[in-house]
């Protein structure tokens, strides 16, 4: 029981993730059209996909033990910072992205956990 609860917690943190990406990039949309709402969404992108990743892979090891848990949390943090940079590495390629709103709209996806997890705790 105490581990499904705890997945939803997860749960509910990334689908928060997923809102905020599309709230900033809407404020966005709203104040400058398509053009100055897509690097805030895809910065929030590159924000949610090794987040992802990184529950996933905790989540596949809930039943090991403590060794394996620990173990899939360093792999998976591993992976996410490594998927992190590959991502920026890859978006700051594209000719017409913003710097800054890519990274507001980063930002602003991981502030989310700082801010969730006070409001969710169990």
């Amino acid at each position: 029981m105490a581990v499904e609860n705890s997945f939803s917690t997860v749960r509910r943190v990334l689908y928060a993730q997923v809102l905020m990406a599309t709230v900033v990039a809407s404020g966005f949309l709203l104040m400058g059209g398509w053009k100055s709402a897509m690097s805030p969404l895809i910065g929030g992108g590159v924000a949610l996909i090794p987040n992802l990743y990184f529950a996933y892979k905790v989540y596949l090891a809930r039943y090991r033990d403590a060794s394996g848990i620990l173990k899939a949390f360093y792999a998976g943090e591993t992976v996410k910072l490594l998927l992190t940079a590959a991502l920026f590495a890859m978006v700051l390629q594209i000719p017409w992205i913003n710097f800054l709103t890519l990274l507001v709209g980063y930002i602003a996806v991981l502030s989310v956990f700082w801010f969730a997890l006070f409001y969710w705790r169990g």
